[in-house]
C-alpha cells in the first residue's frame, strides 16, 4: 500500500513562496469538539476560495472540553489559517463575520499574521494517511512521505500518559476518519519550514497535518 501524498501541484509552488498563519480569535460561548469539517463549510461559504486552493491549510479552534461532545470557548480560543501571502487580502474579509458551524455561532476577530519559524521539532496533533490505522503502519507511512517530500526528520507517534498511541478521530459526513498525534525531531531549519508549509497526510483543511513547534 503506498503512503497518501501531498499534492502534487502545490508542493513546488509552496517551496517557492512565503507561507503565513493568519489567526482570527474566535468569539462564542461553544464548538463542536470535532468541527473540522462544520468549520472548513463555514469559511468557504464566507470566502469560496478557501475551498479551490490546495495550498491552504486550516487548524481547528482549541477549547475547554466538557465531556459531553462539545468544547467551552476561551479568550485564547482562535482558528489558525495557512497560507500563501498572496491570498492573505481575500481571507482578511472574515474579520467580523459570524461563522454558525452546527448549532454553534460564533464571530471572528481582527486576524493577526504571524510568519513560520523554524523548529528542531514539530508536533501536529493529528495525521490522517488513508490506509494506516495503526501506529506502527501509519509511523512508516508518514516516513516515507517525509523521505517523498525530501524532508529528513524523525517520525513519532506520540503516546499517552498511560504509554497509548495517541489516536485521534474525525468525523466527515458520517464517516469516521482515524489519525494520530504526530511528532517529527531532528528538522534543520529549511526542512522544518517545509514541513509548516505543506505538512503530512490529507485533509489539512480540517484540521490534519498541521504542524507547530513543539518545545
Amino acid at each position: 500500500m503506498t503512503a497518501e501524498a501531498s499534492p502534487p501541484d502545490s508542493t513546488d509552488f509552496l517551496y517557492q513562496t512565503l507561507v503565513v498563519d493568519l489567526c482570527l480569535p474566535v468569539r462564542g460561548a461553544t464548538l463542536p469538539a470535532d468541527h473540522g469539517y462544520g468549520l472548513l463549510a463555514a469559511l468557504c461559504h464566507r470566502v469560496p476560495m478557501l475551498h479551490r486552493n490546495p495550498c491552504v491549510s486550516i487548524l481547528t479552534t482549541a477549547g475547554i472540553r466538557d465531556r459531553q461532545g462539545k468544547i467551552l470557548l476561551t479568550p485564547h480560543s482562535h482558528i489558525r489559517i495557512r497560507l500563501p501571502i498572496e491570498a492573505v487580502a481575500e481571507v482578511y474579509k472574515l474579520a467580523g463575520k459570524q461563522l454558525k458551524i452546527g448549532s454553534h455561532e460564533v464571530q471572528l476577530g481582527i486576524p493577526k499574521i504571524f510568519t513560520l519559524k523554524p523548529s528542531t521539532s514539530l508536533k501536529a496533533r493529528i495525521v490522517t494517511i488513508k490506509g494506516y490505522t495503526e501506529p506502527d503502519t501509519f509511523a512508516q507511512a508518514a516516513q516515507a512521505q517525509l523521505e517523498k517530500l525530501k524532508i529528513s526528520g524523525q517520525v513519532t507517534v506520540l503516546q499517552d500518559k498511560t504509554g497509548k498511541p495517541l489516536r485521534k478521530t474525525l468525523r466527515i459526513k458520517g464517516h469516521t476518519i482515524i489519525g494520530f498525534s504526530t511528532l517529527v525531531e531532528n528538522l534543520q531549519e529549511e526542512d522544518s519550514i517545509r514541513l509548516q508549509q505543506v505538512g503530512l497526510g490529507g485533509r489539512r483543511r480540517m484540521g490534519c497535518g498541521f504542524f507547530l513547534p513543539y518545545k
